[in-house]
């Protein structure tokens, strides 16, 4: 079973290198559901993992919903191309129409536009498919447009809940597609997804810090939030999760 984690930082990067994950998912601000990472922290992360992963990273122009305009796709086919070109392995996206069905030009854009950069790249939907009308109409068409792996909770909140679409996802993909759970994963749900048929996870492995003192000063959150408050990735929970996989894969019949 593979293992990706999803991070926003450079020492996150190189957290799940150190502990073993096979891939990342880079982003910036996985708080509003991830956005396109900066090529300065692409260029940071990439000396921060020194070869000993691969980084796929997220993009996503704006949070909200997935439905692009034509200047919202422009802006991610420069976002591929660049971070493409400074040594990602593929990039992750995904679009949908107003009735929730895949945008297959705006797709077949992007996917061009990864191609064209580098004809190896991996392409993996994100969970734009679990917002979708129909996640194995969706399934049908990213066979079609060339996909590598999807990920998705199966078409729920948690990957947990979605255990039984996610079989079946399974079962429709065969071997053209990967699909990878996540979304809400825990440690406990990976020798599930195992047993379910399923060959990779993906997990945020985050926790929250902060600095807050007496009389921090808010710099613009409106709901009473802690202002010093951020996320990194736990080390912890990546050395769990590998050792879980690592177990499973051992345990897997030869």
């Amino acid at each position: 079973m593979k293992l990706e984690i999803a991070v926003v930082s450079a020492a996150g990067a190189g957290v799940a290198a150190s502990e073993g994950a096979d891939r990342i998912e880079l982003c910036s601000s996985l708080e509003l559901g991830g956005v396109t990472p900066s090529q300065g922290l692409m260029e940071a992360s990439m000396e921060h993992v020194d070869g000993r992963l691969e980084i796929h990273p997220l993009i996503r122009s704006r949070p909200g919903d997935f439905q692009y305009s034509a200047s919202d796709v422009d802006t991610m086919v420069h976002e591929i191309r660049h971070l493409l070109a400074q040594g990602a392995r593929g990039v992750v996206v995904g679009a949908l129409t107003a009735s929730g069905d895949v945008d297959v030009p705006a797709l077949r854009r992007l996917v061009a536009s990864a191609k064209d950069a580098n004809p190896d790249a991996e392409l993996t939907f994100h969970r734009a498919i679990d917002q979708s009308r129909d996640p194995f109409a969706t399934l049908d068409e990213l066979l079609d447009l060339g996909f590598t792996r999807v990920l998705t909770s199966g078409h729920q909140a948690t990957a947990g809940a979605g255990l039984e679409t996610l079989t079946a996802m399974v079962e429709r993909a065969g071997n053209s597609l990967q699909i990878m759970a996540g979304g809400g994963l825990t440690l406990d749900d990976i020798p599930v997804m195992h047993r379910a048929g399923l060959s990779a996870v993906h997990l945020s492995a985050k926790k929250t810090v902060s600095t807050l003192g007496e009389g921090a000063i808010s710099l613009g959150a409106q709901d009473g939030s802690d202002p010093t408050a951020y996320t990194v990735t736990d080390r912890e929970v990546v050395r769990a999760a590998k050792a879980l996989a690592n177990a499973l894969n051992l345990a897997m019949p030869h």
